[in-house]
């Protein structure tokens, strides 16, 4: 990756019935990030989200879990991408990922929405540019298309969502790396962490 990342987006719904679904890996991660830099997250109604801020080194990174729904992604990224001025190359959404695994976490550069709705809204929103990193948690897939809906959006059974913990925790541990621009030394880490 040639940008140091200068936003991260945790990709979920809002709402306490939505709460560690499946769905919410990207929310979950960001909300363990904030914590473990020992910040909180403010309601902004004009980046349609929760907004926060780490360092990394010298460097500022801002956060961002989008109060939308899920498919409404974009209005959030889009606003305080605009006005922060931050171009898709530093940003890294973070998301669940079907075909993936529970337990696993892979980086990826760029690409399409893979039918995933946050990621579909986000390349809308920012004018079909789909140049962003990504870090896939992996959820797992139903087996069944049909199921996919209803299967996203509720919570694991307590088994798999340790290993989705699991896997946001060795996230966690690649994120400065991903912020001063170590993407391969970050992918390596995470990738073998598995």
């Amino acid at each position: 990756m040639a940008s140091p990342v200068q936003l991260i987006v945790g990709l979920g719904n809002p709402g306490p019935d939505y709460h560690r679904s499946r769905h919410n890996a990207g929310a979950d991660l960001l909300e363990q990030l904030a914590t473990q830099h020992q910040q909180a997250f403010s309601n902004t109604p004009k980046f349609f989200g929760l907004t926060g801020r780490i360092f990394s080194g010298s460097s500022e990174i801002r956060l961002l879990i989008p109060t939308t729904y899920m498919n409404r992604s974009g209005q959030a990224v889009a606003a305080m991408a605009n006005f922060y001025k931050i171009p898709a190359e530093a940003m890294l959404v973070v998301h669940d990922e079907l075909d993936l695994a529970p337990g696993i976490a892979r980086l990826k550069q760029g690409g399409g929405h893979g039918g995933h709705n946050g990621l579909r809204d986000i390349i809308a929103s920012l004018g079909n540019n789909n140049n962003f990193a990504r870090l896939r948690l992996g959820i797992g897939h139903p087996g069944d298309a049909k199921r996919v809906a209803d299967y996203v959006l509720k919570r694991p059974p307590v088994a798999e969502a340790q290993l989705i913990d699991d896997a946001i925790a060795a996230s966690l541990n690649v994120i400065d790396d991903l912020c001063q621009a170590q993407w391969d030394r970050a992918a390596r880490n995470l990738h073998t962490a598995a």
